[in-house]
């Protein structure tokens, strides 16, 4: 069993701070439970664009407001509290809060905390081995 607090993770590796946006992750591949969870604010004014090129990424709105492009079609969404998108073909998107946003996302496959966003706001792929496959085996 793993039990984890938000705060806990403040100033860690796991803890990714940029202008835009601070990614707090939770549940990362090491885990080996095939998915990632973090905890994600998104700053007001900000545009942030994103295409998860090697992942599947739902995100839950728990508080703040915000409007989400999908760049493919044009359509526009509104976003606040209670609302969730889930990006299922690798949807290029851009996130553009009005107010401060926190956001809860999980990734598949799970990311392992060394990613960053490239030029296309993609993500590498990159896997590490499952800590179950590990055991019983030696060096």
């Amino acid at each position: 069993m793993i039990v984890r607090s938000v705060n806990d993770l403040d100033d860690t590796e796991r803890d990714i701070k940029t202008p835009n946006w601070r990614s707090k992750r939770i549940v990362l591949a090491k885990e080996g439970v095939g998915f990632s969870v973090h905890e994600t604010t998104l700053y007001p004014g900000t545009v942030n664009d994103f295409w998860y090129a090697n992942h599947i990424e739902a995100v839950f709105v728990v508080e703040g407001e915000g409007e989400l492009l999908d760049k493919e079609t044009g359509q526009t969404y509104q976003l606040g509290p209670g609302s969730l998108y889930l990006l299922d073909k690798h949807d290029h998107h851009q996130l553009r809060p009005r107010t401060q946003m926190r956001t809860v996302c999980v990734f598949n496959p799970p990311v392992t905390g060394r990613e960053v966003h490239d030029e296309n706001g993609v993500y590498p792929l990159i896997v590490e081995q499952d800590p179950k496959e590990m055991e019983g085996t030696s060096a």
